[in-house]
């Protein structure tokens, strides 16, 4: 029998200002990780209001804890300046290097869904782009599915996808 203890792994609602903080880490640390060739429209803006940005009702924030460290994150807010009828968009998946492999990916979008359905929208959408193949096939594992782009990316390249709720 082994002595090594599972961590504990939490996935929980933005709420605090700790949490919100965390958040704004991961985000920076994401954004970061994409190089100087993608530019995050007015990240400073949306750090700094990531509680009105993606809060509830109409949206959520949620932060993965491994043994209370903060290890991932993402967000879903609505999207009603498009042709889907009652969408979100899920925003800021992001799971730090140094806990992939650990299903929190999938916690996270899981949760990310879960909240959007009690929300009351019917439909999820997304962008990602072509060199983040891990994420897009954990979105296909989901239930997302490609369609015509339904926003403007600045990012040649950009995959747009969608689930239903």
């Amino acid at each position: 029998m082994s002595d090594t203890v599972a961590p504990k792994i939490a996935v929980r609602e933005a709420r605090t200002p700790e949490e919100f903080a965390d958040a704004a880490q991961l985000i920076s640390v994401y954004v970061a990780s994409l190089g100087p060739s993608y530019c995050v429209q007015d990240l400073p803006a949306e750090l700094a209001q990531l509680a009105t940005r993606y809060g509830p009702p109409l949206g959520n924030l949620l932060v993965a804890y491994v043994d209370e460290t903060a290890a991932g994150c993402c967000a879903f807010r609505p999207l009603p300046e498009t042709d889907h009828t009652n969408a979100c968009e899920m925003k800021r998946l992001y799971v730090h290097t140094t806990y992939r492999s650990m299903g929190l990916g999938h916690l996270l979008v899981g949760a990310v869904l879960d909240a959007a359905r009690v929300a009351g929208y019917s439909c999820v959408l997304l962008d990602t782009l072509d060199e983040m193949e891990a994420a897009r096939e954990l979105y296909e594992e989901m239930g997302f599915v490609e369609v015509a782009p339904y926003a403007q990316s600045p990012i040649p390249g950009a995959h747009h996808l969608k689930v239903h709720l």
